[in-house]
């Protein structure tokens, strides 16, 4: 192993990677979870056991988690509520050879928290989900191009348009663009080029910024000028910025909805919405996929939807992640740091924005943040994804790991000696997703 990167810390996970990487791609089933998100050797890159905010990785240590599993975690690892549940269900079954009625029991709970729906299919991820939503639009509009913003998952449609394209037929990119979030013009300029052919328009309802100037209600009153149909991919907004997504917080109501992560509190599970009109044509195209109706994960959906429905999630989700925030922005300012780290975003999911200074790069500056956070017990890739199960300790650990790394980030940028602090080769970044 490579002297720079050998971290007695993290042994177990830098040579359980040579031996993963041998017969698992990338050493992981998700792009997000694998050594490219995560600086080799100073890392913890395999997670033994987790239980409410806090992981324990393969080498016994123990961090609180901010990642909480790319956001599909809200209410903490090992939930009573919802393992309890599962286990219930568990004696009955997991899986049918007809549908269960969970299915229906879960569907009439999302229809009535979440504005768009009036009829629902489930699948497994949010992929599957958004996949389903290009291909109801078009065959309900008949046209082929798409307008998209923000990041939908690894089907050709999507990710023919980033660097990540391999493997994709230019004839499936060219019929996707992409418009940027807060600015209309870009999205009318995609209308204008491609005159009656947009048969979807897809985004995100918000991930770094605050929809500004009637941003939302334009993009919809576009996609109605012009006979598309509007969708919005709430896999992690939804139940995480308001118990009904992004779209009952903004009160912009879409035709379709993409719903995942927290959905069922990490089971897997996600789901299209909308209404019936467009969701209709699901008896015409052919979307179907074995697992839909697995009733494990509908159990644990059953009753994650109950505490929304009793107001007992987002509430939570706010007042930890404003909590966290408040601290971390004081520090950031104590270190004079504003210029280089701004952390941007709904209180539920807060994004980290680097910038480069004149002697560093944002990779070598993560790089090192990663770095001493992970030293200092906190488990975070670039956002804030926070769990209700996050207590005012585990608050006081996040914050006292911030204070220590932003400290170690100041003086090397003071003393333009960065560089020495860092125990590894800095990260590169495959392709920007936000």
């Amino acid at each position: 192993m490579n002297q720079l990167t050998r971290n007695v810390r993290f042994e177990e996970s830098s040579k359980f990677l040579l031996k993963t990487e041998k017969i698992i791609p990338l050493g992981s089933q998700t792009f997000s979870k694998s050594y490219v998100q995560y600086p080799r050797g100073v890392s913890p890159l395999f997670i033994n056991s987790a239980k409410g905010a806090k992981v324990w990785d393969i080498d016994g240590n123990t961090y609180v988690d901010l990642v909480n599993s790319l956001a599909a975690i809200t209410v903490g690892y090992k939930n009573r509520t919802v393992d309890k549940a599962v286990r219930k269900q568990l004696r009955k079954g997991v899986i049918y050879s007809l549908p269960g009625s969970l299915e229906f029991e879960v569907a009439e709970k999302i229809c009535e928290l979440v504005p768009s729906a009036e009829m629902v299919r489930f699948a497994k991820n949010g992929t599957d989900a958004t996949s389903a939503a290009i291909r109801l639009a078009r065959a309900y509009t008949g046209k082929k191009h798409i307008a998209m913003c923000g990041y939908h998952g690894w089907q050709d449609w999507f990710i023919g348009t980033t660097s990540r394209n391999r493997g994709v037929p230019n004839e499936v990119s060219d019929l996707s663009h992409t418009f940027q979030y807060n600015n209309i013009e870009t999205l009318k300029k995609i209308f204008s080029e491609f005159s009656g052919q947009v048969a979807a328009v897809i985004l995100e309802p918000m991930n770094k910024e605050f929809p500004k100037n009637d941003f939302l209600k334009k993009v919809k009153q576009l996609a109605k000028q012009n006979n598309s149909v509007l969708v919005f991919d709430e896999t992690i907004t939804g139940f995480r910025f308001a118990e009904g997504g992004a779209q009952e917080l903004f009160n912009v109501v879409p035709d379709l909805t993409t719903l995942g992560k927290g959905i069922a509190n990490g089971y897997p599970l996600s789901a299209i919405v909308g209404n019936k009109e467009i969701m209709s044509e699901m008896n015409e195209i052919f979307f179907s996929g074995t697992f839909g109706g697995e009733l494990l994960s509908l159990a644990a959906a059953n009753v994650m939807l109950d505490m929304h429905l009793d107001k007992k999630v987002v509430p939570k989700l706010i007042q930890i992640g404003d909590e966290i925030n408040s601290k971390v922005n004081e520090l950031i300012e104590h270190y004079n740091l504003p210029s280089v780290l701004k952390i941007q975003g709904h209180s539920s999911w807060k994004i980290l924005s680097w910038s480069s200074t004149e002697c560093y790069s944002i990779d070598q500056l993560r790089t090192l943040f990663l770095q001493e956070m992970f030293l200092n017990g906190v488990l975070i890739i670039n956002s804030h994804n926070v769990s209700t199960a996050i207590n005012s300790f585990d608050i006081d650990r996040i914050v006292n790991a911030y204070d220590r790394s932003l400290s170690v980030i100041s003086e090397g940028l003071n003393q333009n000696n960065l560089k020495s602090f860092l125990k590894t080769k800095p990260i590169e970044p495959i392709f920007q997703v936000r």
